[in-house]
């Protein structure tokens, strides 16, 4: 049974700091030579993006929805087996949805790091952490970080008052040169961002100090155990295929573990990139994954040769599946947020607009013709289309995201991100054609 140092990097809410602590602590890790290993709970692409770059390899997620018990134990069992750190970011607030990121941390014995905005507290920062520290007896609260203190003077007051059990490991001061920035669906992406590099270790440097103000996170710090479970063989149903995957900045909602899973099940992956004008390569079956078409749109029309090799593929009877930004690029035209209509594929009758409000989020739950998969849904766009949906996907939490699901001979679209390990066979046999 592996045994590492492991973390959950939580909070009371969205927006206290996560990310760029869980980056902070990777990097600093990482650059006294330890081998990190982070995770990300439940969906998520963005921060996964800028988590990788911090931590110096691949980002996966653990969400008991999506992949299941069994799945995020095999996950981790690996990491715990090849790193010396293992940090795992949460989602929302610690206690927040079903699955939550409590929960997580109660499946696995995940000691959990809470990070709480102080800016604008004092005293009260203690009896904050004390309540998210005994809400739950099966979640174990280590320590906190206090984010964005104003002076070492308020750094010793939101210590004040915490139990000699839930140590103040860091209080990192207020640096707003060093936020990150954002568009609708999120943080912009890493690899959109040239100076990301010295903004993590700028971040490190913070953490550095700000542990100079507390105890340090060897104080929250101890070896975890994680059960591997007994390994499923699923075979190799896609040996000998070559599955083209789209890959650069319009097509970039790709988890790790999907890729994993095709290679898995004997697939042979050809990466390409649609905005360098790179044509399909010769290819058994295309995935089309989540992205920006709405910010590529004129450079995707500035290579035509793309949607005419779409056509070619789908006209030859391939499989294809398109996910959220791939199923845009399918339709016939796409409206973007300024109003500026854009012609795409036209593999799909109808039209994609772009709105100012998010229309869809949540976990996902669909039945294909080879069996059930799950995933989830977030996306700024709405679709107008005649197409009738093959099958309509449902919300484990009564939310009203419910994605439809199109096809038209060969190929197969949806908003929906399919989380791929949730079926592989499944995946296998549609991919097969």
């Amino acid at each position: 049974m592996p045994r590492c140092p492991a973390l959950m990097i939580s909070a009371p809410a969205s927006g206290q700091g996560k990310t760029s602590l869980t980056a902070a602590i990777a990097a600093q890790a990482r650059r006294q030579g330890q081998r990190v290993r982070v995770f990300k709970t439940g969906p998520d692409y963005l921060d996964p993006m800028v988590l990788e770059r911090a931590s110096g390899a691949p980002v996966y997620q653990l969400d008991l929805f999506m992949g299941g018990l069994a799945h995020c134990q095999t996950l981790l069992a690996q990491a715990a087996s090849e790193a010396d750190l293992i940090l795992v970011e949460g989602v929302m607030g610690l206690y927040d949805g079903k699955p939550s990121s409590a929960d997580l941390a109660a499946a696995f014995g995940l000691p959990v790091l809470a990070v709480l905005d102080a800016s604008a507290m004092a005293q009260t920062f203690a009896a904050l952490a004390t309540g998210l520290a005994r809400y739950r007896s099966d979640v174990r609260v280590v320590g906190v970080v206090a984010n964005r203190v104003g002076s070492d003077a308020h750094a010793r007051m939101v210590a004040e008052g915490l139990p000699p059990d839930l140590p103040l490991v860091a209080a990192v001061r207020r640096q707003p040169e060093l936020s990150l920035p954002e568009r609708h669906l999120g943080l912009v992406q890493a690899l959109e961002l040239p100076g990301l590099e010295a903004q993590l270790q700028a971040w490190a440097d913070a953490w550095e100090a700000g542990c100079a103000l507390g105890q340090g996170l060897a104080a929250a710090l101890a070896p975890v155990d994680f059960h591997a479970p007994a390994r499923v063989d699923e075979g190799q149903p896609l040996a000998g295929r070559r599955i083209a995957v789209a890959r650069d900045a319009c097509f970039s909602f790709i988890y790790p573990a999907n890729l994993d899973c095709l290679r898995s099940l004997g697939a042979e992956l050809r990466l390409f990139s649609p905005l360098a004008g790179e044509p399909l390569p010769a290819c058994d079956a295309l995935w089309l994954p989540g992205g920006y078409p709405e910010l590529h749109a004129e450079t995707l029309a500035a290579h035509p040769s793309f949607f005419a090799d779409l056509r070619r593929h789908h006209a030859a009877g391939k499989p294809l599946l398109a996910e959220c930004g791939g199923l845009l690029v399918l339709m016939e035209q796409l409206i973007d947020a300024e109003g500026k209509t854009w012609p795409l594929a036209g593999l799909l009758p109808g039209t994609a607009r772009m709105q100012t409000r998010l229309s869809a989020l949540g976990l996902q739950a669909i039945d294909w013709p080879e069996g059930a998969l799950r995933g989830h849904t977030f996306h700024y766009s709405t679709l107008e289309t005649p197409l009738q949906p093959m099958a309509r996907a449902s919300n484990p939490n009564g939310g009203k995201a419910c994605e439809s699901l199109y096809q038209a001979g060969s190929l197969r679209a949806s908003y929906l991100h399919h989380y791929f390990p949730s079926n592989a066979p499944a995946v296998a046999r549609f991919l097969r054609g």
